[in-house]
């Protein structure tokens, strides 16, 4: 199993405001784009189309190792919205994932990509619509979306997470925590550099599917622990089962890949705005995160929405993955967590770029620029 790192452009992502300012920036972002697309491939994409996000990313080999990330793009589309009511996807909820897809679709054409992987996870597996849904898409937009099982998931997350792994820890609880479900992977080092995944669960629980099921925007005592409680014996099941096969009771820490955990860590962090490059590979207590997670949960949804790092669109959904986290924690107390602002997609470029003889593996790389564009559409207020 390899395990990828990447590189990010300086992007012209800050919110800027009207007039000659803004219409300068936004001609040396595309003069910046050109530049790289000119500057030659090939280029690789990966679509990741979740429960709750779309997210794209467009990156080259860097040659030495690792790969560098030409542009990205992410919007909250609530795709799995009443999903665990209905059984179906809604049509308006439709509708918007239509919209950021074709915002994707021109990303892709722009660079010319020439090997994509385009995937679709929980809320297209669970809906009744879900295969339908992406037969319109391939009609409309001319993408070809293919559902993923939650073990494939699972593991193109753990691939593009690990590299932040500490090197010398020889067991790790990877975890994912998205709209409709929620992956773990206990992963093995095996020293070399080579890492084994020894089992892994896929809960089908996450903020989306708690938040409808329990509230999320007033958030009482009662409601949290029922949070708690809906994921507890899945938990308790899996931490068993890895005993039972002669694992540690405890891993050496935690790596954690979602926007719950990076949420918590901006929060945590005091930032004013979300910035990538001090969230990706940052450090959680478990002190900090019961903190953050009961101050959360005490706020009014409008004061969630005024956090930098949250915004409107995550607001009624973060308390529910500080639930799911909080019950993680309690079933494997370890003191430090690292936050991994990276996942599924990386993953699939890694994969892309071996699959073709090129190099897409190498040491992280902290010194990568922030994506700020990227976060900012999806917490805007």
């Amino acid at each position: 199993m390899k395990f990828a790192g990447r590189r990010r452009p300086a992007r012209g992502g800050t919110r800027l405001g009207g007039g000659p300012d803004r219409a300068a920036q936004r001609l040396r972002n595309v003069q910046h784009l050109l530049h790289l697309r000119e500057a030659g491939g090939p280029f690789y994409g990966a679509l990741d189309l979740g429960t709750n996000n779309c997210r794209l990313l467009i990156a080259r080999s860097a040659g030495e190792g690792g790969f560098q990330v030409v542009d990205a793009f992410s919007r909250i589309v609530r795709l799995g919205e009443g999903l665990a009511h209905t059984g179906r996807l809604s049509e308006a909820a439709q509708v918007r994932t239509l919209e950021a897809l074709r915002i994707c679709a021109n990303k892709l054409r722009f660079w010319n990509v020439s090997r994509m992987r385009l995937i679709a996870t929980q809320a297209c597996r669970r809906a009744e619509n879900g295969p339908a849904f992406l037969d319109r898409v391939r009609r409309e937009l001319g993408l070809e979306l293919e559902i993923i099982d939650a073990e494939t998931e699972a593991r193109l997350a753990a691939m593009g997470a690990c590299p932040l792994m500490e090197e010398q820890a020889r067991h790790v609880l990877v975890f994912d925590i998205g709209g409709g479900s929620t992956e773990l992977l206990w992963v093995e080092h095996e020293g070399g550099g080579h890492r084994k995944v020894r089992d892994w669960i896929s809960l089908p629980e996450g903020v989306v599917t708690l938040s409808e099921r329990h509230g999320g925007v007033d958030v009482s005592e009662r409601a949290y622990a029922a949070m708690r409680a809906q994921v507890r014996e899945a938990l308790a099941e899996f931490a068993a089962r890895l005993q039972a096969s002669g694992l540690p009771q405890r891993p050496c820490h935690l790596l954690g890949t979602s926007g719950t955990v990076t949420t918590i860590t901006g929060v945590a962090l005091g930032l004013p705005r979300y910035d990538r490059n001090r969230v990706d590979g940052a450090w959680l207590s478990r002190g900090q995160v019961h903190e953050i997670s009961q101050r959360l949960r005490l706020m009014s949804l409008a004061e969630r929405m005024a956090e930098g790092c949250i915004g409107r669109e995550r607001a009624d959904l973060v308390v529910a993955g500080c639930a799911i986290l909080e019950e993680i924690l309690e079933i494997w107390p370890v003191e430090r967590i690292r936050v991994a602002d990276r996942g599924l997609r990386e993953g699939i470029l890694a994969t892309l770029m071996e699959e073709d003889g090129l190099p897409a593996t190498g040491k992280d790389d902290k010194s990568r620029q922030t994506e700020d564009a990227e976060h900012d559409r999806a917490t805007a207020t």
